[in-house]
């Protein structure tokens, strides 16, 4: 397998083989960690999806898609296959069997990290670019998937765990801006706070993931970062 360090930043225009191709060449991160580097189909028309979207959904004309992270968001993909999981993020439009946010728009969901059951990291886009992983949060957080919780088991693996924590620490010290490291299930705690962008009242959606098992051993093994503002959205 090819591994690279993980990059903190890509030029705005440097789409999918541009970007696959540097990651391969620049080594411009302090990260310790080893991350294979996976890109998923960001071109531009993703791009000007992705514009589309902040614009519909947060009223911000904006000429890129850079973001300043101040949350990490942990979700599992509800498939406990990788390449099942994968293949959900490849397409740059939204797949038709998605009934619960087409009315958000025709821009794929996408996540910034994806982690194997054995704990192999994978970064399927770069770190500077809005992912849409979360509603209302979009425009501020990065978000880690991890492979499983199928049917809403409580499956993730030890390995996993691990990795979450390091992956956690180490975006830490590359984006002191973030502060705060939350689960999928959590993201409604932020709706009236200054970083909820989500105009449409309308447009939410359960979410039970990760379980409150994992986010509960996640913060046992991490400092400095600030929990979500209430409990909620957990069966």
């Amino acid at each position: 397998m090819n591994y690279a360090k993980l990059p903190k930043n890509i030029e705005e225009t440097c789409y999918m083989y541009k970007f696959f191709s540097l990651l391969m060449l620049i080594y411009v991160s302090l990260f310790a960690l080893q991350i294979k580097q996976t890109p998923i189909e960001f071109g531009e028309k993703r791009v000007e999806l992705t514009k589309e979207y902040i614009q519909s959904h947060y009223n911000l004309a904006v000429e890129d898609i850079k973001i300043v992270p101040k949350i990490v968001v942990v979700h599992h993909t509800a498939i406990d296959d990788y390449s099942d999981s994968l293949s959900r993020f490849k397409s740059q439009t939204l797949p038709t069997d998605r009934p619960d946010i087409k009315n958000g728009g025709s821009l794929n969901v996408s996540t910034h990290f994806m982690i194997e059951r054995d704990g192999t990291i994978h970064q399927l886009m770069p770190l500077n670019y809005m992912a849409r992983h979360v509603i209302g949060l979009n425009y501020n957080s990065i978000g880690i998937e991890n492979v499983g919780g199928e049917n809403s088991k409580d499956n993730l693996t030890q390995a996993q765990l691990k990795s979450n924590i390091e992956l956690i620490k180490e975006l830490k010290k590359e984006f002191p801006t973030i502060k705060y490291v939350i689960g999928h299930y959590e993201y409604k705690c932020f709706e009236g706070s200054d970083l909820w962008l989500e105009l449409d009242e309308s447009y939410r959606t359960f979410k039970d993931d990760p379980s409150k098992r994992f986010m509960k051993e996640i913060r046992k093994k991490i400092r400095g970062f600030k929990e979500a503002p209430c409990t909620q959205g957990h069966k």
